[in-house]
């Protein structure tokens, strides 16, 4: 029996899944700490099976040496996919970082078990509430499909653009802070207009102590705010995943 054809398949599915994997593990919201690592790997396989005819016949020779570095080529792809796609998504804890400055939440700042450092009190809750959004209304799937499309223009034996990765990154970054900017702006705006009035209340009225009555005025208006503003955080949510799957296709060559 010949076995060449077999092994040739498991080697194009395992390579895939390599490169599955290492985009799971930065891309949101599949990176998530909550998804225990064997779930990852489980997935990464079950989600490159339905691709091995587009990568069957795009498989390196099957020397030792030919396989790792193409096995090293999947895993760098993938992580620069994630990667790209976890840079815009990063506007929403950019904007809740602003947030928790402006309002004085930075204080509250404490050890977050879930991401494993110091996150901030709006930062954590926009993402909650983006992944909430992203999984309610199906955005999830279009980038996974997004990400899928990269195994037909991308297969395994195409080399990788990096000056075309170093432009998405450069316009990824930008992109990542306006967003940030325009989504905490308003906000930014409304706490800033609130310790110029109570500055104003001081000089007129140094008696009140404006200032210390200020922290919980504007910790109550960063709440009442934020939740009105958390409405428009759908069309938001949706317009970064068109971003980042156009960036994922445009990177792939789709």
């Amino acid at each position: 029996m010949n076995w060449n054809v077999p092994i040739a398949e498991l080697i194009a599915v395992m390579l895939g899944a390599a490169r599955t994997g290492a985009w799971m593990m930065i891309a949101p919201p599949f990176s998530s700490r909550n998804i225990p690592g064997t779930v990852k790997a489980l997935l990464s396989v079950g989600l490159t099976l339905p691709m091995a005819p587009y990568l069957r016949g795009t498989v390196p020779s099957l020397r030792t040496a030919d396989i790792i570095a193409s096995a090293v080529l999947q895993i760098f792809v993938g992580a620069a996919l994630g990667f790209i796609t976890a840079l815009l998504f990063a506007a929403l804890q950019a904007a809740g970082d602003l947030l928790d400055l402006f309002g004085g939440f930075t204080l509250a700042m404490a050890y977050d078990p879930l991401s494993q450092n110091q996150s901030s009190v709006f930062g954590r809750f926009y993402n909650l509430v983006a992944v909430t959004i992203l999984f309610a209304t199906d955005g999830h799937m279009v980038i996974l499909r997004g990400f899928l499309q990269s195994f037909r223009t991308m297969p395994l034996n195409v080399t990788f653009d990096l000056a075309t990765f170093s432009q998405l990154l450069l316009r990824g970054m930008g992109e990542m802070f306006l967003a940030a900017l325009q989504i905490a702006g308003p906000l930014v705006v409304v706490l800033f207009l609130t310790d110029v009035a109570f500055g104003l209340l001081n000089r007129v009225a140094p008696a009140l102590n404006a200032f210390q009555l200020g922290f919980p005025a504007k910790i109550f208006l960063l709440l009442v705010l934020s939740g009105i503003a958390i409405s428009t955080l759908p069309p938001v949510i949706e317009s970064l995943v068109d971003r980042s799957v156009t960036a994922v296709l445009k990177l792939t060559g789709g």
